[in-house]
């Protein structure tokens, strides 16, 4: 009986509903934070709200800019090319601990359903054309499905000018 009154409190305490909620990393991330990014922004007004900027590189008049975007306690990299003061794109590399469920959903709310979808592996890789505008993104999965990049470019590009993921994708070897 007395094994019975110590043991009966110690289960009712331990099956009390929790109450607790369990949000994913990046419930609080906006993409109106990448939007400060997009082409045609200023330079000068990114650089007074995200800080001085790496410079990465500068040919043909084109310089290419590093930024760090800060969310929780990590920092993430966007590089953005700009020209005469004026964002041409940027590519931000996202953190893995983004769940692509999250913004992919957040990307289709802004933009619509993606117009073009490729999937080679574990990766796949979305894009949308709006406003005269071409966002790509893209996730991969493993145990869960996380972000990788997402990067925005004109639609029709200037003569000379090549977005930061075609760059990026020409600099790979070849086999």
């Amino acid at each position: 009986m007395f094994m019975l009154l110590i043991i009966l409190p110690c289960l009712t305490m331990m099956f009390q509903p929790l109450n607790a909620k369990v949000e994913a990393p990046n419930y609080n991330f906006s993409l109106e934070t990448l939007a400060d990014f997009f082409p045609e922004k200023k330079i000068d007004d990114i650089q007074k709200k995200y800080g001085k900027s790496e410079v990465m590189g500068d040919k043909n008049g084109i310089e290419t800019l590093k930024f760090y975007v800060a969310h929780i306690r990590y920092k993430f990299p966007v590089i953005v090319q700009a020209k005469d003061g004026k964002i041409l794109d940027f590519f931000a590399k996202l953190p893995s601990y983004f769940l692509h469920d999250i913004f992919f959903q957040s990307l289709v709310n802004r933009i619509g359903k993606q117009k073009d979808f490729r999937k080679v592996g574990e990766e796949a890789v979305y894009s949308w054309e709006q406003d005269s505008l071409k966002h790509v993104y893209s996730a991969a999965c493993t145990i869960t499905c996380f972000t990788v990049f997402y990067t925005v470019f004109p639609s029709k590009l200037a003569n000379g000018f090549k977005p930061l993921i075609v760059t990026m994708k020409e600099s790979v070897p070849k086999n």
